[in-house]
């Protein structure tokens, strides 16, 4: 049964109740909060949306298509956790991975207008 339904003296009633069976300890929280301001009755918060890039993939997606790509001998474990540091970065639009991607994306393209293979000895 949800709380509107209740009348306002039936609301402070148990909410009074509430109180009482708190600990002393959780009763000073309340007091210090400011018991007009506490509201046992408040709906829990929404869970976390899971993240999504502008594809519309979560980073497990997307980290796990880019590391399907390669072999996996050509690849360490710190290779895969730096990857998924970048993916997450990217997706949640964090300064220094965005500046991270965008030196990497200029480089690429230097490297390529110059000829040279980064990865040729590899």
């Amino acid at each position: 049964m949800k709380i509107e339904a209740f009348s306002p003296e039936e609301k402070a009633a148990r909410k009074q109740a509430i109180f009482d069976a708190m600990s002393p300890r959780a009763q000073r929280w309340v007091q210090k909060k400011g018991y007009d301001k506490w509201d046992p009755f408040q709906e829990p918060k929404d869970p976390i949306d899971m993240r999504k890039d502008k594809t519309r993939r979560t980073s497990q997606v997307l980290i796990r298509e880019f590391l399907q790509t390669l072999a996996m001998e050509t690849y360490s474990t710190q290779y895969a956790r730096g990857a998924f540091e970048l993916c997450l970065g990217i997706i949640n639009e964090e300064e220094r991975a965005l500046g991270m991607f965008a030196f990497a994306s200029w480089y690429r393209d230097l490297l390529e207008k110059e000829g040279i293979d980064l990865f040729e000895n590899q």
